[in-house]
């Protein structure tokens, strides 16, 4: 964290700049911070730290813990950054991640969003192949048939998740998963290891591996996934292309303003 020199009180440029490092140290955090932390934290005095955390919690962008006197993120900050993230368009954020993602794997690159009946493609950036493999802008996939789908259902809302599970699931080919209790075993690995993936599932020949995006809130939005030939995607993907995949979600999901 860069250390904050000069005095507030005559500089108007470099107060601003504290008070905006004292909201993003607070965000980063995930219990209430004392004054001295923060001063420790800012490189500046104790004193300089308090007249900035009076006029923030005057305006509600941070409070104070009555018990413990230490101080954390208000909701005037959280609206702030909800609102940010809802200006936002997922398509716009992620095209130049989407680009650098395609360019350091060679692979189609996708980001989709979640609704109510599946999971939609919103941009793609065609792979480096002569052949092109990829799905089209504006296709629904299916939440049981589809790595977008599985992101969907593990890092969702539950009552999505219970929809899906008691609906019937139609085989796409003969390695989609259509059993319940097959398609929640493979939800909990997605779960647990962060991302999913789809081997033949949609089409045979064809595979995804996806990771999920969320917002401001922490609130899932979308995935982003390499699609291409299950010979270049194989059903156990490498290291290289699941550590590139899930990095660029997480930097989406940053641009979108949420922070792990």
């Amino acid at each position: 964290m860069p250390k904050i020199s000069g005095d507030s009180s005559g500089d108007g440029v470099q107060a601003v700049v504290l008070a905006l490092r004292i909201m993003e140290f607070l965000a980063e955090q995930r219990r209430p911070v004392g004054v001295t932390a923060l001063a420790e934290a800012l490189g500046t005095t104790k004193s300089r730290i308090f007249r900035h955390l009076r006029t923030l919690v005057q305006h509600g962008y941070i409070v104070q813990s009555p018990e413990s006197e230490r101080y954390q993120v208000g909701s005037q900050l959280v609206q702030l950054g909800r609102l940010v993230g809802e200006n936002l368009d997922l398509a716009s954020a992620a095209h130049p991640i989407l680009r650098e993602l395609r360019d350091e794997l060679g692979h189609s690159t996708v980001v989709s969003q979640v609704e109510a009946e599946g999971v939609r493609v919103l941009a793609r950036v065609p792979g480096t192949s002569s052949i092109e493999i990829g799905v089209k802008p504006g296709s629904l996939l299916p939440f049981h048939g589809s790595a977008q789908g599985k992101i969907a259902l593990a890092f969702g809302d539950e009552a999505l998740r219970t929809r899906v599970f008691r609906s019937r699931l139609e085989m796409l080919t003969p390695s989609t998963i259509a059993a319940p209790g097959a398609l929640e075993e493979e939800i909990e690995r997605t779960r647990q290891r962060g991302w999913a993936i789809a081997p033949n599932e949609a089409m045979l020949g064809i595979n995804t591996l996806a990771a999920p995006v969320f917002d401001v809130s922490g609130t899932l939005v979308g995935a982003v996934g390499i699609v291409d030939s299950i010979q270049f995607i194989p059903a156990e993907a490498s290291d290289e292309q699941i550590r590139r995949t899930v990095a660029a979600a997480r930097r989406i999901s940053k641009d979108l303003g949420f922070r792990e």
